[in-house]
């Protein structure tokens, strides 16, 4: 095919320095939409809220307060892994602008620093609070505040699906790795144990698709004695060498989240039912399983949220690694609520909101629910239906569409976050990143029609 020439001029490639251009980059860049998002984010409230202060003594840090905060914004917004959002960083003016950062030609090349920072604002978090700064900035752009929606979702945390052979053999693993070194540092003799012959027996049984329950009963007593006797060794050796057997605190933790392991392992196999605040994973052990009683799954793995939403933006009202019922939280949402936007006239919910004691509050404070109706019908029952309708439409609609959304494209899907308190602020960020996308359209249409 012959080249055609599409544009009448070609187009020219400007090598000026930025900074000598930096009204025409910063004008760009709101235009786009990250621009647009960056608009609708109260920066310096939030700064504040954080006490995030510069260093006085040593190196500065890389990334203003301003940008620690702006990063956790974009992981949301770009919904990748850390390692790649560095190289987005490092190669879109954009992204650096919103992160108030110029690199000029250099690059970061740590991507560790996003977990960093991540841990570090983690630990200064109280949501309750932070998101009063947000509800403040907003409400001016919500649409009927006096509306509340509320309903419980929740973001699955990342990690392998749970069953008691794998985390016997995970904590057989560990104690075993953790009695190895214990005694090449010692220098004494390792006791005789049969891990080896453990393992292989674990290896045959993971491979095989079908597992019966005989193969899983044998292996579990083999796997639940050996677990015992590995831990026994490593209390002997700590009991015969008090000056030398110095761990850290973390192998201490495990030890415990290990012993209770073994504890509830135990009385699993013996009554063949589920015991309470049950451990399913080692690395993340505040992890609990939560009944949804979904078809497609009816068990999840991760923090369970009770959302609330004010013309369709979401604000987290409690959140819980353990299985709670929302239903007996609605009294302490409508006094979040009103904390956040001011005074409450209508709320929906699904059915299991929809309790005695919860009627009996709403009737008392004057707000009108969309439950099903009990009794006989009212003297405006053709109006109560359609406001019934209304509110259970938009309750099953939007916010459970906000849900789907969050999770798809927020990077909400999956909570790739190594601890509790990290876990919780990217559900935090992840949360408020969606809502932000929202308000700055909401920004551009009274723009526009101003």
């Amino acid at each position: 095919m012959k080249v055609q020439r599409i544009y009448e001029t070609p187009f020219e490639i400007n090598f000026n320095s930025p900074r000598q251009e930096f009204s025409l980059y910063w004008k760009s860049f709101l235009a786009s939409g990250i621009g647009k998002l960056y608009v609708a984010i109260p920066w310096d409230d939030l700064v504040g809220y954080f006490k995030i202060k510069e260093n006085k003594k040593g190196p500065s840090r890389f990334f203003s307060p301003k940008g620690m905060i702006a990063l956790m914004f974009l992981k949301s917004y770009v919904g990748c892994s850390d390692r790649k959002l560095i190289e987005h960083l490092n190669g879109n003016i954009h992204f650096q602008l919103f992160c108030d950062i110029w690199l000029q030609g250099d690059r970061l090349s740590n991507y560790k620093i996003v977990s960093q920072i991540r841990t570090y604002l983690s630990s200064r978090l109280s949501i309750s609070e932070a998101q009063k700064i947000f509800a403040k900035y907003w409400k001016p752009f919500i649409e009927h505040p006096n509306i509340m929606l509320t309903d419980a979702t929740c973001y699955e945390t990342s990690m392998r699906y749970p069953t008691n052979v794998k985390l016997l053999w995970e904590s057989v693993d560990w104690c075993y790795g953790q009695l190895k070194l214990s005694c090449k540092y010692l220098k004494i003799r390792t006791p005789r144990t049969k891990y080896l012959k453990q393992k292989e027996r674990y290896s045959y049984y993971s491979r095989k698709r079908r597992k019966s329950k005989k193969e899983r009963r044998v292996l579990t007593r083999s796997l639940l004695h050996l677990l015992n006797k590995l831990l026994f060794l490593l209390e002997e050796i700590q009991r015969k060498h008090p000056d030398e057997f110095i761990m850290p605190a973390r192998y201490y933790r495990q030890i415990k989240t290990i012993t209770t392991v073994l504890s509830q392992q135990q009385e699993i196999f013996e009554t063949d039912k589920s015991v309470p605040d049950r451990i399913v994973s080692l690395s993340k052990s505040y992890i609990r399983p939560i009944v949804r009683g979904k078809e497609v799954k009816p068990v999840e793995f991760g923090a369970k949220v009770n959302m609330i939403q004010f013309g369709g933006i979401n604000f987290i009202e409690h959140i819980s690694f353990s299985a709670f019922h929302e239903g007996i939280r609605l009294k302490q949402s409508v006094r979040y609520a009103r904390q956040l936007v001011g005074k409450l006239t209508h709320l929906s919910g699904d059915d299991i909101y929809a309790t005695n004691a919860n009627r009996t509050y709403c009737k008392k404070e004057n707000i009108t629910h969309g439950f099903k109706r009990k009794g006989r019908p009212g003297k405006h029952e053709d109006h109560r239906k359609i406001l019934h309708s209304v509110l259970r439409k938009e309750r099953a609609t939007r916010m459970e569409g906000s849900f789907g959304t969050e999770k798809e494209h927020y990077g909400l899907k999956k909570i790739r976050a190594m601890t509790q308190l990290n876990e919780e602020l990217w559900i935090f960020f992840g949360v408020h990143t969606a809502n932000a996308v929202r308000i700055a359209q909401k920004m551009m249409l009274e723009k526009q029609a101003a």
